[in-house]
């Protein structure tokens, strides 16, 4: 037990050494790094997609919920997505240096606050292989080392996918354990993660309410809260039903597996007798499952909401209609159940609009407009480390600059306080 130790705490040591290179290796051979590893994740796709349709095969097995497997899954498409991302990434300013205010005092000392990386970051994750490459690229486009916990049911993927982008990092002279994995430790790996404080400086959690609950509670470590997604649509009286329909099918059913897919929608009371019943026909006719804990006007069928209630995520063909009778009632609706991840109203009276946009306490809300547009390529920032719920240093989708920290440079000519 005592050379596990050892060997985890080696482990992180050297990221911390690889984190000092990195903070002052220059953008244009970090940013090789990440079309280094491009390259090297489509030249290794065969690898990829065997070790996959393992851990695949060794998930059905398990019984992992269909939500889940699509989450792991990596086919031809997903792969070169993961590339096109990485270079997008790489295309992107240099966050590490950015001068954020700058002045001078009365006695002359030059003040300036800049952005620097955080050092070494710890991911804990499940089943997302393609979060792998997004936060080993993100890491390296803000100067970061990071550390993998990618979960037991993708572990053959990522440690295929780990070892063809550290090759790719030492290729273009940078630590190859800019970038690494602790999937080998286990679960007790992730505890001892959560305890590193000292070795590492900021930990995130992607996956379940109850992964990121333990996290938030266990962590020695600082952690930025990324959120469960129990995402709402509000069909205002004012909106255009069309408008409405193609929203809520593509906020439900472009992907179900993902935090910004909807999972409850309100209709106001006084368009519902139209409304609930066109919505219901649209999502049934998709294959989507009706939840309500009411009669809902014109539907027949709807299944009960669930031990969940209202705050249930599904992600899954599964949604939950309710009826509220205004805005003020939505907002109500949406502060409680929801987990301020994304929120979006529908409507043509830019007053509800403004007051819905202003008075939902989410990190990201949206008018007429699909909640899956709540990501960080979507926001052009050629990935995403996750999407922050909470309030404190970064909320929504983080990217490079969510990545970093500040310092002050203060330089002087003598000065000293009387």
């Amino acid at each position: 037990m005592a050379d596990h130790l050892d060997d985890f705490n080696a482990l992180l040591t050297a990221s911390q050494r690889a984190a000092r290179a990195l903070g002052v290796a220059e953008a244009e051979q970090r940013h090789a790094a990440i079309e280094g590893i491009a390259i090297a994740i489509e030249d290794a796709a065969d690898a990829i997609l065997a070790a996959n349709a393992d851990d695949l095969e060794r998930g059905r097995e398990a019984g992992l919920a269909s939500g889940l497997l699509d989450r792991l899954l990596l086919d031809g498409s997903r792969i070169a997505g993961l590339a096109s991302a990485a270079r997008a990434l790489a295309q992107l300013p240099d966050p590490v240096g950015e001068v954020l205010r700058q002045r001078t005092l009365p006695n002359g000392l030059d003040l300036t606050e800049v952005r620097v990386p955080f050092g070494v970051i710890g991911v804990i994750y499940e089943a997302r292989p393609n979060v792998t490459v997004d936060l080993a690229c993100i890491a390296l486009g803000s100067g970061n080392a990071v550390v993998l916990r990618g979960g037991s049911a993708a572990e053959r993927t990522n440690a295929v996918l780990v070892d063809a982008m550290q090759g790719a990092i030492e290729r273009a002279g940078l630590p190859r354990e800019s970038v690494q994995t602790i999937d080998r430790f286990g679960r007790d790996g992730a505890g001892r993660l959560m305890r590193a404080r000292g070795l590492v400086d900021l930990l995130v959690p992607r996956g379940s309410a109850e992964l990121i609950e333990r996290v938030v509670t266990e962590s020695t470590v600082p952690v930025i809260e990324t959120g469960a997604g129990v995402v709402h649509a509000f069909i205002d009286r004012a909106a255009s039903l069309p408008m409405a329909l193609d929203i809520v099918l593509n906020a439900k059913t472009q992907r179900t597996s993902v935090c910004n897919a909807l999972e409850t929608v309100l209709v106001h009371r006084d368009i519902a007798e139209a409304a609930v019943p066109a919505l219901a026909l649209a999502l049934q006719q998709a294959g989507v499952t009706i939840h309500a804990d009411a009669a809902l006007p014109g539907v027949d069928g709807a299944a009960p909401l669930g031990d969940g209630g209202w705050s249930t995520e599904h992600l899954s063909m599964d949604v939950a209609i309710g009826v509220v009778d205004d805005l003020d009632a939505a907002i109500e609706h949406v502060n409680r159940f929801g987990t301020h991840h994304t929120d979006t109203i529908v409507t043509d009276d830019a007053d509800a609009a403004s007051r819905f946009l202003a008075e939902v306490d989410s990190a990201v809300v949206m008018h007429n407009a699909s909640t899956r547009f709540t990501d960080g390529g979507e926001f052009g920032f050629g990935a995403e480390v996750g999407i922050s719920t909470q309030k404190a240093h970064a909320r929504g989708p983080m990217g490079l600059p969510e990545l970093t920290s500040t310092k002050w440079i203060v330089r002087g000519t003598g000065q000293v306080r009387p």
